[in-house]
């Protein structure tokens, strides 16, 4: 929600947020009454009702007092008193968004919220209930209105529960990383344009209306959990935010790969968090950590089977020059600078080729790349297959934290002391700690005589580790815990509240930090894969039961292969409609009627898809690639890209602007050399060659409440996988020549996130029924959840 100042007083002027709303209706119109926080600002907003097939917004730019607001409504109440008058609809605190199926245009609102933390002074809130109400009043739509077609569409909206894992902030670019909101303060328009935005579609034509965002939130999809800790008898707090991207977005078996956009599936952006618990006013420090996962950036595929738990891995289409694969990385380049370290999770070696086919294209594709790059510039690929060390918990956690010390060398971290100032709604930027950066550093070398001056020069983070294995979820999971455990201990360090680098493995705050890592996976997990995460080395590292985790892993596997064959279709389809990427036409054949979403998102529109045209607000285009029967070219971006990628690479479509940047220092950690060396990195372990180069549920019944003339009373209240696939350890595989860094230990293969981690090593299914765990199923039917088999064997008879 933008901010909008209403006085002279200059940059420093306190800025307006509308935080809570009220829905008045008469019979031709809507009446949206917002004020702020402070109820100091009232706005009003008019929505026509009598024209069913447009919307037509209008705002009052006159900034009301509580008392001249109120004596407006009465005004308009009498003037309507041959009609009904003005009735109270609803209180809200902000719109989501309007959307149109085939009958009238519905708004999308917040009736209730909850507050789930606060960054800077800013409060986060998550959404607890959302209604959709139909805004036209004209009787020529009662018919479509409750036709079967529309019913089945608001139903399918319905699908997108706002209730579970949607987060927002009036005041605080939730959507962005600490770093870029210190140091940009970018407010307005430009914020519900990156790809962490899942309402962008929905609130676009009222933004462009408009041309600001007072009245709309911005709803980011994904995780925020913020606790207190306590570490050398000093409290600080910590927040951990997962923010999922809206391109190329949908579900396991449905979203795999890159797009031709360089768009990934699953890929969301985590933000480590941390600050000191001080009274309100008073300095304090705070860091950050950004980290990042994304599915495998190559075309590739698994169809959904309904009798194999774990299909075939299909490259879909063969890439030469792996343009799609460059955009994926020059994006990121964009957003975190340089270096770009990958650490890929997957197999190195199995007895059947699944995830061993996508390491060798993915290790040909940057070395491809690599080739065309300056060396400071060049991608650092590391290779690990976590899942033949999964057995034993402790030693591959460690391995991770020395892969993860090894990125925090190279990327460094986000610091700075901040002092708030009298603004309200908390502090949006470092500007006076870069006016003052000078003379604090000359504070900062007296001896420090005075420590109320003695003020820390900030620290930013340049680049980032980028994590994958098959789905990237549970092994990823693993990873990103072991990155963020090492960046607290640079954290804290930097905050002077220990003396090391790192975190005593025996403090409480290992376990309490995995609590909420292991809460952000399983959420990430369950938005995805459709099931929570395979936690089987978090539970060894607490040492849980092992049958209780083989019996919770195993069901873990069932929901997930449930979900993905039977409920996975209709949820991708809720998804496409939710982000604009299919627009319901009268005449058009509906969207369940379409083929698979596969076939739409890696097959032919491709380039040609409208992802950033600006369409009209009467009929939008799709932001996405399934709209039905459209010929619309994609409008060419003005972003360029980075340049020594794009000379060297060849000139291609550019990517969005509306990826989302982390503003970088000039200091280029990429040229730094790390602390350890490849040999003092990985131990004493074996290594391959080293790259030279290094709901929404809404309540349908908005229209018929019974609620007396505007009603006032809200104006004063206070708101509120590991396989089990084994091979020969003498087999070398054939895609670790010169790619990166591989790990090679003798710990025994376990489990991975692609299929069940119930086994633990080399355990049998035989074994299992006879420890008594999975007894009451048979063989068959464990064999197939453990294994992959066919449930149904085919039987094959020669003539």
């Amino acid at each position: 929600m933008a901010a909008e100042n209403y006085s002279n007083g200059g940059p420093d002027s306190n800025p307006c947020y509308l935080q809570k709303f009220g829905l008045y209706s008469t019979c031709s119109n809507f009446y949206m009454i917002g004020r702020d926080k402070n109820q100091t600002v009232w706005r009003v907003l008019k929505i026509h009702r009598l024209d069913s097939s447009e919307l037509t917004i209008l705002e009052d730019p006159t900034t009301y007092s509580e008392f001249e607001c109120f004596d407006l409504l009465r005004r308009i109440h009498d003037g309507n008193r041959s009609t009904g008058g003005l009735n109270f609809v609803t209180a809200c605190y902000g719109i989501v968004g309007f959307v149109k199926f085939l009958g009238p245009y519905y708004m999308l609102l917040i009736k209730k919220r909850r507050k789930i933390g606060s960054i800077c002074g800013h409060n986060i809130y998550a959404v607890t209930k959302s209604e959709m109400i139909p805004i036209s009043n004209s009787p020529d739509q009662s018919n479509v209105a409750y036709s079967k077609n529309e019913k089945r569409y608001k139903k399918l909206l319905c699908a997108v529960d706002l209730t579970k894992d949607f987060f927002f902030s009036y005041s605080y670019n939730v959507m962005d990383s600490l770093q870029r909101n210190l140091c940009k303060n970018e407010t307005g328009l430009g914020h519900y344009e990156t790809m962490f935005v899942w309402n962008e579609f929905l609130t676009r034509g009222i933004r462009n209306n408009l041309n600001n965002t007072l009245w709309t939130v911005a709803l980011v999809y994904g995780f925020f959990k913020q606790v207190k800790l306590s570490v050398s008898g000093r409290d600080f707090m910590f927040t951990l935010i997962a923010r999922r991207s809206r391109h190329y977005a949908g579900t396991r078996y449905l979203k795999r790969g890159v797009n031709e956009k360089g768009r990934v599936a699953n890929d969301v952006e985590t933000e480590q968090i941390v600050f000191e618990d001080v009274p309100e006013g008073c300095p304090t420090q705070i860091s950050s950590v950004v980290q990042n996962r994304g599915s495998i950036p190559l075309f590739w595929s698994q169809e959904t089977s309904r009798l194999n738990l774990r299909p075939d891995i299909i490259l879909s289409k063969k890439d030469p020059n792996y343009d799609a694969t460059r955009l994926h990385f020059e994006n990121l380049v964009r957003r975190y600078g340089n270096p770009i370290i990958i650490l890929n999770l997957i197999k190195r070696c199995e007895k059947k080729p699944r995830e061993t086919i996508l390491r060798a294209e993915f290790a040909n594709s940057i070395r491809f790349l690599n080739n065309s790059l300056t060396e400071e510039d060049r991608l650092r690929f590391l290779h690990w297959d976590l899942s033949r060390h999964s057995r034993k918990a402790t030693k591959s956690v460690a391995v991770l934290s020395r892969v993860a010390d090894y990125a925090l060398n190279l990327t460094g971290i986000f610091y700075c002391q901040v002092t708030p100032n009298c603004r309200p709604e908390g502090l949006l930027n470092l500007s006076c700690l870069v006016q003052n950066d000078e003379k604090l550093g000359k504070d900062a070398g007296n001896d420090k005589q005075n420590s109320s001056e003695n003020v820390k020069p900030p620290m930013f983070q340049n680049g980032v580790l980028r994590t994958n294995c098959i789905d990237c979820l549970d092994r990823t999971n693993v990873a990103q815990y072991a990155h963020g455990l090492m960046a607290l201990g640079r954290q804290l360090h930097a905050m002077s509240f220990i003396e090391s680098h790192t975190i005593d493995q025996n403090s409480p705050l290992v376990d309490e930090l995995m609590t909420v890592y292991e809460e952000m996976g399983d959420t990430l997990a369950l938005q995805y894969g459709g099931s929570a995460a395979h936690n089987k080395i978090f539970c060894q590292m607490r040492g849980q039961c092992k049958a209780a985790t083989q019996s919770q892993e195993f069901f873990r596997t069932l929901q997930r292969y449930y979900r993905n064959a039977y409920l996975d279709a209709e949820k991708q389809r809720a998804i496409n409609l939710f982000l604009g990427h299919f627009q319901p036409q009268q005449g058009k054949p509906a969207l369940w009627e379409l083929d698979s979403d596969q076939h739409y998102t890696v097959g032919s529109h491709g380039l040609n898809s409208d992802e950033y045209a600006k369409p009209s607000f009467k009929r939008s285009l799709s932001d996405g690639n399934i709209l039905y029967g459209t010929n619309t070219s994609m409008a060419a971006s003005n972003v360029g890209h980075l340049e020594r990628l794009s000379e060297n690479l060849g000139a291609t479509q550019g990517l969005s602007d509306s990826s989302s940047e982390m503003p970088t220092s000039e200091i280029s950690y990429s040229s730094l050399i790390p602390r350890m060396s490849c040999k003092q990195l990985f131990g004493d372990m074996e290594m391959d060659h080293f790259f030279e180069g290094n709901r929404i549920c809404f309540d349908e019944n908005g229209d018929e409440c019974n609620c007396t003339n505007f009603d006032m009373d809200w104006l004063s209240s206070s708101g509120n996988s590991c396989d089990d696939d084994t091979c020969d350890r003498s087999t070398t595989g054939p895609f670790s020549e010169n790619i990166g860094v591989e790990l090679k230990t003798e710990i025994a293969t376990s489990s991975s996130e692609s299929g069940s981690s119930i086994k633990g090593g080399y355990r049998t299914t035989s074994e299992l029924t006879f420890d008594g765990i999975l007894a009451e199923f048979s063989e068959i039917f464990v064999n197939w959840v453990t294994q992959g088999d066919m449930l149904i064997p085919i039987m094959i008879t020669s003539r």
